[in-house]
């Protein structure tokens, strides 16, 4: 009973950042929002409590959330065929691009809080 609470606060809150993005035209999708949301109302134990329920019965059936994905990769496996070594190459480079955006960004924070010698 408690995670279907959870799912309950869940839903309220994702609905709650759609209202609000869309009345107030914010430039944020609305689920986004509702994430900020979740976050704010996550310090109150009437919601942590049930959502911390049902992210553990979600998280314990994960798998089966890869199964939709799959079976689109199956149905339209010529598609990944003919375009998978650029999405490939795409992701690979993505994924090195942020890392190094990363690191640079944080070494320069670091480099900045450091006391100064004289």
């Amino acid at each position: 009973m408690n995670g279907l609470r959870g799912l309950g606060w869940l839903l309220v809150l994702q609905s709650m950042g759609e209202l609000m993005s869309r009345g107030l035209h914010l430039p944020f999708p609305g689920p986004v929002v509702g994430m900020m949301l979740l976050l704010v109302a996550l310090r109150w134990a009437v919601v942590r409590e049930p959502v911390s329920a049902c992210a553990d019965y979600l998280l314990s059936h994960l798998s089966l959330l890869f199964v939709p994905v799959g079976v689109g990769v199956m149905t339209h496996l010529s598609i990944v065929s003919e375009y998978g070594g650029r999405m490939l190459l795409v992701l690979v480079l993505s994924t090195l691009i942020g890392l190094a955006v990363t690191a640079l960004l944080l070494n320069y924070l670091w480099r900045r809080d450091e006391p100064q010698q004289p």
